[in-house]
């Protein structure tokens, strides 16, 4: 697993989990800032950037239990969490599994909360679709596309959404990438929509600070999603950022890690209320 790390014994640690066919470089333009006063970790999922990719289980489950080991391995004892999209899954679903590793959560555009995703992604978990997917990523189109977006992007014509949407298009020209994303979309998404969905346990997020952040203008997973998530987990914060679409850490890094620190900086890291696992979950039944 390959990560990136800035800050290292700045304080806190917090954990940044990209979204589906991304990688820790969509985190780049927030780590300088954040690594300032805090140890920042962002790694490669496993099947993703520079990763290895190999066959196996790439259910939600799987990464989160090797997001346990990657930080029992680094010495690292809790983070806040912070995940874009799949990754907001992924760090839903390591809170879940494993609670006492989580200090914070925050929720960026995230996936599992609602059945609505767009279009897109519903057709690219259309049963058979992996065996049109090399005639839709070939690499040379991908190289050309890539050559034409820094030609313009160096006489300053540049759309950092479009700019974050085509560097995961074209992770996906290589067939070890496209086995990878294929095995893991089709664990959270099918034609109709996502198919995983935590707004039954989002009381447990109750258990730490939380803040949700969504782009209204988001085209991939509705902003409608975050407002639901705000109401259902109590005490949360939510931001939503206007002019924004699915990826506000990239479209507007400044604003983004502006509302991060504060969020990082107002609360208080670990569990919130002394009541055991065993009460809260017991109490959300009755």
């Amino acid at each position: 697993m390959r990560y990136r790390r800035v800050g290292e014994g700045n304080g806190e640690a917090v954990l940044l989990i990209h979204g589906l066919a991304g990688s820790s470089k969509t985190w780049d333009a927030v780590m300088p800032a954040l690594g300032e006063s805090h140890d920042v970790i962002a790694p490669d999922l496993l099947g993703h950037g520079e990763s290895a990719k190999p066959l196996g289980d790439y259910s939600l489950g799987a990464f989160a239990s090797g997001l346990r080991d990657f930080l029992a391995v680094l010495d690292v004892p809790s983070v806040t969490i912070v995940g874009h999209s799949f990754g907001g899954g992924v760090a839903m679903q390591l809170g879940y599994q494993h609670p006492h590793l989580v200090d914070r959560l925050v929720l960026v555009g995230s996936g599992g909360l609602g059945r609505e995703v767009s279009w897109l992604l519903r057709m690219l978990s259309l049963p058979g679709f992996e065996f049109v997917m090399p005639f839709g990523f070939p690499k040379p189109m991908v190289d050309v596309g890539t050559s034409v977006g820094r030609f313009f992007g160096r006489r300053g014509v540049r759309s950092a959404r479009l700019g974050e949407m085509w560097r995961a298009y074209s992770s996906l020209a290589g067939a070890p990438n496209r086995g990878a994303f294929v095995r893991t979309m089709r664990g959270v998404i099918e034609p109709g929509g996502q198919t995983v969905d935590a707004r039954d346990r989002l009381y447990l997020a109750a258990r730490v600070p939380t803040l949700i952040v969504w782009g209204d203008q988001d085209a991939i997973i509705p902003v409608e999603h975050g407002r639901r998530a705000h109401d259902l987990i109590e005490s949360s914060s939510l931001e939503i950022m206007e002019g924004l679409g699915h990826f506000p850490h990239v479209e507007d890094p400044e604003r983004f890690t502006d509302v991060l620190h504060e969020f990082l900086t107002t609360t208080v890291a670990g569990p919130v209320g002394p009541e055991p696992l065993r009460d809260v979950l017991l109490g959300a039944v009755s």
